[in-house]
């Protein structure tokens, strides 16, 4: 079972404060939570994609490479990689060679894109987003497979002859994971290739995100790639902890109202009610993450969202402390132990051993 934590790099102003954040303060910020997380014991760091702000990671591979040369164990993903306004070929490329720069500890997620003016920025048409994404991964897919590739498609110029450069470390692929947070259509596309399904159930009722999940694992079992339960699954979650539940809810409440992607809706308390959102001791939060086992089955890799909506650098800091200290070891413990045998854990390329109790 893999922990982590994935970062959306949201810049917004502390709204108990009133001060806001610059860029370079949140990028540099970014990059302290990254160490962190590898000096308290979790396994993946992940960094989202986004082109418009509030938001400041528009460029996830030169991250990656920054913290791969601060690191030394730690895996490091994307939380996504926008496989439709992406060129796959420049994809293939970026993450193998980040592949050969990390010995194997790096993977990805790709998904859609939810913002519409995003698409023309880069050319692209969302009315076309679920047609991009099919067919770009297959290009991708082929790229890290093929040592020579023939393509002719819809949305790009075709290749003739043409070699992705370098080449995946030792043969191997990075690991991809689909995310998804409405589409079935990337749940089935994660399993006709046997790749793994991300479903971020932060935004919405757990119930949603079961479905998808057990389409997918369904399909994953109809493609030959092996039984339903050892079809391999990620979920997103979020956290703010403290000693005492009270203590936790009171910090944490003006944050969460007015957080860029979901503040000024719900309330926390309905949030918490139906989705994975954990505010409270260390032991609510750890019961309420052993719960998501019953929702969704054996899973591999639990990300935490744990730096949106202004909480200061110091206080994720203190939050990755208690994560690691207090919570992912009991669960690492508990999840590994209840894991049947044929159900695999989380990817790792072979250089890597992968992730155990």
């Amino acid at each position: 079972m893999q922990f982590g934590i994935f970062t959306i790099g949201d810049v917004t102003t502390d709204p108990t404060t009133g001060v806001p954040m610059s860029e370079h303060e949140r990028i540099k910020a970014m990059v302290s939570i990254a160490c962190k997380a590898e000096e308290v014991g979790l396994d993946v760091f992940a960094t989202g994609e986004h082109h418009n702000p509030p938001f400041v990671p528009s460029s996830p591979t030169t991250m990656l490479g920054y913290v791969a040369a601060r690191t030394s164990r730690i895996t490091l993903s994307t939380a996504t990689t926008l496989i439709t306004t992406n060129d796959p070929v420049k994809i293939a490329e970026d993450f193998a060679m980040l592949q050969h720069l990390t010995d194997g500890r790096v993977d990805l997620m790709l998904g859609r894109g939810n913002t519409g003016p995003v698409f023309p920025w880069f050319g692209k048409d969302i009315r076309q987003s679920m047609e991009l994404a099919t067919e770009n991964y297959q290009l991708l897919h082929r790229l890290w497979r093929e040592d020579v590739v023939e393509w002719e498609g819809r949305f790009r110029t075709p290749l003739h002859g043409f070699t992705s450069t370098p080449r995946p470390l030792d043969g191997v692929p990075p690991f991809v994971w689909h995310g998804s947070i409405r589409s079935p259509e990337v749940a089935e596309q994660a399993a006709y290739y046997g790749d793994g399904f991300f479903a971020n159930h932060i935004f919405w009722p757990t119930e949603h995100f079961q479905q998808l999940t057990q389409l997918y694992r369904q399909r994953y079992e109809h493609h030959g790639h092996g039984s339903a339960d050892q079809a391999i699954v990620g979920l997103g979650g979020q956290a703010f902890i403290r000693k005492r539940s009270q203590d936790a809810i009171a910090e944490f409440r003006p944050y969460f109202d007015n957080a860029p992607v979901y503040g000024h809706g719900p309330s926390l308390e309905s949030y918490l009610g139906q989705t994975p959102l954990s505010v409270g001791s260390p032991q609510e939060v750890i019961d309420k993450t052993l719960t998501f086992r019953e929702q969704f089955g054996d899973y591999q890799r639990q990300l935490w969202l744990m730096d949106h909506a202004g909480l200061p650098l110091k206080t994720v800091l203190e939050q990755l402390d208690i994560l690691g200290e207090e919570i992912v070891p009991t669960l690492r413990a508990e999840l590994d132990a209840k894991r049947p045998s044929h159900v695999p854990a989380g990817p790792a390329h072979p250089r890597r051993p992968a992730v155990s109790s």
